[in-house]
């Protein structure tokens, strides 16, 4: 044991131990990309089957078992991108995002916009009140053009009149979802995609599921409003913030689109997800 060590320690040098912080900081991006989804248990259960196979082979020197995991993991190169296409979609929107805007963290948010989110917010509220049900999508840095195609362009300027003519159960256009771009609404009925990874017994419906599925691909935040509860949500990187009044939406709203943009921050740094945990709590306070 000691002269393994020996051995070992000899054989560690500065190229060493660069590869294996590589090689963790690698592992650690690929939990980070399925962490919260159905990947995740996926991912867990093919690490689990693997190091217990190695150890199994190596132990018993089993030759055609290892060579039949081998050529296991050959075929796992091509089948990880086809199984995981989803995550690795949002994870490299997240990276092509980063990068989108190097100076966005230095443009404050102009009084257009920030008069736009208090609409929103008064609308979700009014909306609520009259348990009309609504789903309202406010684009970031992510373009939502694909979304927008399939529903009705309309490019008005937000209000809560049109917002709450829109949302009303008589109007043709109140299904689905609208999409706001800055301070215009830009469609409505539009067709979002719906998540897979809706929190159970919370009583959330397909509205919840879209609102959640179109955070989940793009940096866009998504408020949903239920029909039945009346309850006000907004959802965004996949998770979803319940119970929002008109005042705490509205203190959300405005502190998304002032955050201070990590642009020397690679967006899987496991910080960046607690500061944002730590804002969102204060929300809710």
């Amino acid at each position: 044991m000691i002269e393994d060590l020996l051995w070992l320690q000899s054989r560690l040098d500065y190229s060493a131990a660069f590869d294996i912080l590589l090689v963790a900081v690698i592992i650690h991006i690929i939990f980070t990309i399925v962490r919260g989804t159905l990947a995740d248990q996926l991912v867990r259960g093919i690490v689990v089957l693997l190091v217990f196979a190695f150890i199994l082979g190596n132990t018993l020197q089993l030759l055609v078992f290892d060579w039949l995991l081998r050529s296991v993991l050959s075929a796992l190169v091509i089948a990880i991108p086809i199984i995981f296409q989803p995550e690795l979609r949002r994870f490299l929107e997240r990276v092509g995002r980063q990068g989108t805007h190097p100076l966005a963290r230095y443009i404050p948010v102009s009084e257009s916009v920030a008069s736009a989110l208090d609409v929103i917010a008064h609308v979700a509220d009014r909306i609520s009140a009259n348990h009309w049900g609504g789903l309202l999508v406010i684009e970031r840095e992510t373009g939502l053009e694909d979304l927008v195609e399939t529903g009705h362009r309309i490019d008005g300027q937000v209000s809560a009149d049109l917002l709450l003519t829109i949302f009303n159960p008589s109007s043709p256009l109140h299904d689905k979802a609208v999409i706001i771009r800055g301070d215009r609404i830009v469609a409505a009925s539009c067709l979002l995609p719906l998540s897979e990874n809706v929190p159970q017994g919370m009583g959330l419906g397909t509205r919840h599921a879209a609102a959640i599925g179109v955070s989940e691909v793009t940096d866009a935040i998504a408020i949903a409003i239920s029909e039945e509860s009346g309850i006000v949500s907004a959802a965004r990187g996949g998770t979803i913030l319940r119970h929002l009044d008109e005042d705490k939406l509205r203190t959300y709203l405005h502190s998304l689109f002032r955050e201070e943009r990590e642009t020397t921050m690679l967006p899987w740094l496991p910080f960046r997800s607690l500061s944002r945990s730590r804002r969102e709590r204060k929300v809710l306070k």
